[in-house]
């Protein structure tokens, strides 16, 4: 009788967070795999779907849990290290699901992965991290858990929970946001088991999917299903960018494990248009192992699923390459400059208004000055010392040649413009200084006569203005 000769695969779930994962896959059908579930806890393992249990530590916690304390659950995995031997025995690859931040997970997660690697199974760690209102001490207590299972698996993926405010809303279970966490698990250990087990035109088997995975630490999985115009395409990105994973994107992978299933109706063009969109996204030296299978309920459809391996960290433990825009953005106020006051100073000086209603009134052009005061109907009474003042302020300003003003000008002036003195602003007589005030009063009252006579005289410089 021939021997089927085919990869064992192992889901072998560790503690509370384990538990439920491996629980939700039996529910979604997986197949292809086996599971197994190693808790502290006697009454979680009761309510475990899975066939093969590990009671972790019955000496050490005699079934009553780890207590949130990693050492109880790392003690007691040594305790029960031949029987998680013997669940490993004859394995090719394990994916070990646990949640850190606890006791047994945490704990005991690494002494199973350390004892999958010494027996030569290619290791798959995915865990989660606790969301952020489960306090600092659970998070440190997460990370020192991550970083000592980081030390035993070929490739690791971690699902922070806090990421799933990122894609549930206000109506959002709490069952349901941990069935989002553990879908990820799902998709990854699918997408790996397909390729082994479906038909299809492109077949990998267990030897290529170690080639991707061995060694090759941080890794995101993802998973894309699309239908209708440009489902490939979509798939593709939406396997990509998978807003549940630790913040790192696929830039700069070393290893890529590509699977595009769909039903028969599946194009040559779509798969080449699916792992382009993939391949644009990975270093350019990266090993990209490519499988398509045909799966009958995915007709119309198309999924794609990928595995990147060999991502890159630095000593902070983030990727050292820009992660994808999931943050919300952050508002940063200047402070005010120098030229922003002197903008407000100047929006809030009333004497820019008055002087344009005033040029707007006299009908001045742009060109002249716009200082000039308005055009009164009453003559203002004389003063001969704001004459010699008006004068010598003038002498600066106006610098208008004699002669020029005559061959503007040829009508006469009046005998008091031609006695030394200047013009106006308005064209009205002024006095040197020096002259009395008799004869100023006189000036002023042949002044008033000729105004008198026309009140709506046009100013000396306008009519200079319009002659030009």
């Amino acid at each position: 009788m021939p021997v089927e000769l085919k990869p064992r695969i192992i889901v072998f779930g560790v503690g509370g967070a384990g538990g439920n994962a491996v629980n939700n896959m039996i529910e979604s059908k997986l197949q292809g795999v086996e599971f197994i579930v190693a808790n502290t806890d006697s009454q979680a393992l009761l309510q475990s779907q899975a066939d093969h249990k590990v009671q972790l530590g019955m000496k050490t916690t005699e079934g009553l849990g780890a207590g949130a304390k990693p050492s109880v659950g790392a003690d007691s995995a040594e305790e029960s290290i031949e029987e998680i031997k013997a669940q490993l025995e004859g394995a090719h690859m394990a994916f070990i699901a646990a949640g850190m931040g606890g006791g047994t997970g945490t704990g005991a997660a690494p002494v199973i992965a350390r004892v999958a690697k010494e027996m030569g199974v290619l290791t798959v760690g995915v865990v989660t991290k606790p969301f952020d209102f489960e306090g600092k001490r659970r998070m440190m207590i997460a990370d020192q858990g991550v970083e000592e299972l980081r030390n035993f698996v070929d490739t690791l993926i971690i699902i922070p929970n806090q990421n799933l405010f990122r894609i549930a809303n206000a109506n959002t279970t709490f069952a349901d946001a941990f069935t989002m966490a553990d879908e990820v698990l799902y998709e990854g250990v699918r997408g790996v088991t397909d390729l082994m087990v479906m038909p299809g035109l492109i077949n990998l088997d267990f030897a290529d999917v170690r080639t991707v995975m061995s060694g090759m630490e941080a890794a995101m999985m993802g998973t894309g299903e699309a239908d209708g115009e440009h489902r490939a395409l979509k798939a593709a990105q939406a396997a990509i960018a998978n807003p549940l994973l630790d913040d790192v994107s696929m830039k700069g992978a070393k290893g890529v494990l590509i699977n595009i299933t769909g039903g028969y109706d599946m194009t040559l063009y779509e798969v080449d248009e699916a792992a382009n969109e993939v391949r644009k996204e990975v270093d350019p030296d990266a090993q990209i192992i490519l499988g398509s299978t045909f799966d009958h309920s995915l007709e119309g459809k198309i999924r794609v699923s990928v595995v990147a391996t060999g991502i890159t960290y630095d000593e902070n433990g983030k990727q050292d390459m820009p992660s994808r825009p999931f943050a919300q953005p952050v508002t940063i106020e200047n402070e005010p400059t120098a030229a922003d006051a002197i903008s407000a100073a100047l929006d809030a000086t009333p004497a820019v208004e008055d002087v344009e209603e005033a040029a707007e009134d006299a009908n001045i052009d742009e060109a002249e000055p716009k200082a000039a005061p308005p055009i009164i109907n009453r003559r203002p009474s004389y003063d001969a010392d704001d004459d010699a003042s008006d004068a010598e302020e003038f002498d600066d300003t106006q610098s208008v040649d004699d002669e020029a003003v005559a061959e503007e000008e040829p009508e006469p002036q009046s005998e008091v413009a031609s006695k030394g003195g200047r013009n106006s602003l308005f064209g009205w007589g002024k006095s040197s200084s020096g002259d009395e005030k008799s004869e100023g009063e006189a000036v002023a009252k042949q002044d008033a006569d000729e105004y008198e006579e026309d009140e709506l005289e046009i100013p000396a410089f306008l009519r200079r203005s319009a002659n030009n």
